[in-house]
């Protein structure tokens, strides 16, 4: 008896240890500023509670970006698949001071077979963000707010971005229409992608009061684009909206750098929609594969242009491939990359370089500066 007593609860215990082990509730409040409605505050809050939990958990806060669509319909309850959050439940939603909290639980799957913990990290630089319109930033005189948007945004990825590391800022010109300057400032500053934009839309709306302040409302629209450093081409763009409330005086100058103007209202939009870029780039980018390059070599050890920052660990194993470029008939250069049969051991990781050992010290001859390599599971 006491035997087959035993082996049910084995059995039960096996039946439930996955479950114990990968799965877990999370209870989170979420909160955003009441601004068009109570409606968009909701989703905002709770995109708020959202990422709050996955960042804790550990998941792919890449997985956010996608389930965004689904949590404008309003419900109280949302069973999702395909993603690492399988459930949601709204406990409780209320408007306390013009601000929407929404408290949720969260059933929660991190992966431990998801893309990008296959790769290192990625290398951002962050260009000046330009202002397409400089009249529309009279009111307030923010003629800065580009740049210092910039600053949030490099800001963003390097604290709480998972897969992306920012090498900065810059002050040169982001343009698709010079590829060439792109992939010369990507290769001195290191970095693998270039993130530039513009802001097209600073307008605002003026509702006047006869015995109270003007209640002004005011855009924020940005044109975002993501270029690769190696080739200088566009790898992904896209569009951003919001508005909020202008709590500053209609001629007051205002601050952009300063906690008063990021702590209001509309700094806060800004900061929603910094925090939307990143995980836009977690989900677009962060599975792209990620290339160390040879950028040094002498005798049998090598160098290679990513290290700790990135995710670069003692004893890891790569796999080279050659490069070289040619003509083709037309006349247009072209890159060739070649599998090679080289593999490589990382000895010894700095800051943002790495040391290599061949691990066919008869081939080493064959290697040269520029070859690339892939990080092998």
């Amino acid at each position: 008896m006491k035997k087959t007593f035993f082996k049910i609860v084995s059995t039960f215990y096996v039946v439930l240890c996955p479950t114990l082990v990968w799965a877990s509730w999370y209870e989170v409040t979420g909160r955003a500023t009441v601004v068009a409605s109570e409606e968009v505050a909701r989703i905002h809050a709770l995109e708020d509670a959202i990422f709050k939990a996955v960042s804790f958990s550990g998941a792919d806060i890449g997985s956010i970006a996608n389930i965004r669509p689904i949590l404008e319909s309003k419900r109280k309850e949302y069973q999702l698949s395909n993603t690492e959050i399988r459930y949601i439940l709204i406990d409780e939603q209320k408007v306390r001071n013009g601000v929407m909290y929404v408290k949720a639980r969260m059933d929660i799957y991190p992966s431990a077979t998801a893309c990008h913990l296959s790769q290192y990290k990625k290398t951002f630089l962050v260009g000046n963000i330009d202002l397409a319109s400089p009249k529309q930033a009279v009111m307030g005189q923010i003629y800065n707010v580009g740049d210092d948007f910039a600053t949030v945004i490099n800001r963003q990825l390097s604290i709480q971005s998972s897969n992306f590391v920012s090498v900065g800022t810059t002050d040169y010109e982001i343009s698709k229409r010079n590829p060439e300057r792109l992939k010369m400032i990507a290769q001195d500053t290191g970095a693998q992608y270039i993130i530039g934009g513009v802001i097209t839309d600073l307008t605002a709306t003026i509702e006047q009061k006869l015995l109270q302040e003007d209640n002004i409302n005011r855009q924020f629209a940005l044109d975002m684009t993501v270029f690769d450093g190696k080739t200088g081409n566009e790898v992904y763009n896209k569009n951003y909206r919001e508005v909020a409330r202008w709590p500053f005086p209609k001629t007051s100058q205002v601050d952009t750098k300063s906690a008063r103007f990021w702590a209001s209202t509309y700094g806060e939009m800004m900061l929603r929609v910094s925090q939307n870029i990143m995980l836009d780039l977690e989900s677009e980018v962060s599975c792209k594969i990620t290339l160390p390059e040879i950028i040094a070599k002498w005798d049998k050890v090598l160098t290679m242009d990513l290290g700790r920052i990135h995710g670069v660990a003692q004893g890891d194993k790569l796999k080279l491939w050659h490069t070289n470029s040619f003509i083709d008939q037309r006349g247009i250069p072209r890159n060739k990359v070649t599998e090679s049969n080289i593999t490589l051991t990382v000895s010894r990781v700095y800051e943002n370089e790495a040391e290599l050992t061949v691990d066919q010290p008869e081939l080493a001859g064959s290697i040269q500066i520029g070859d690339v390599m892939h990080k092998q599971l």
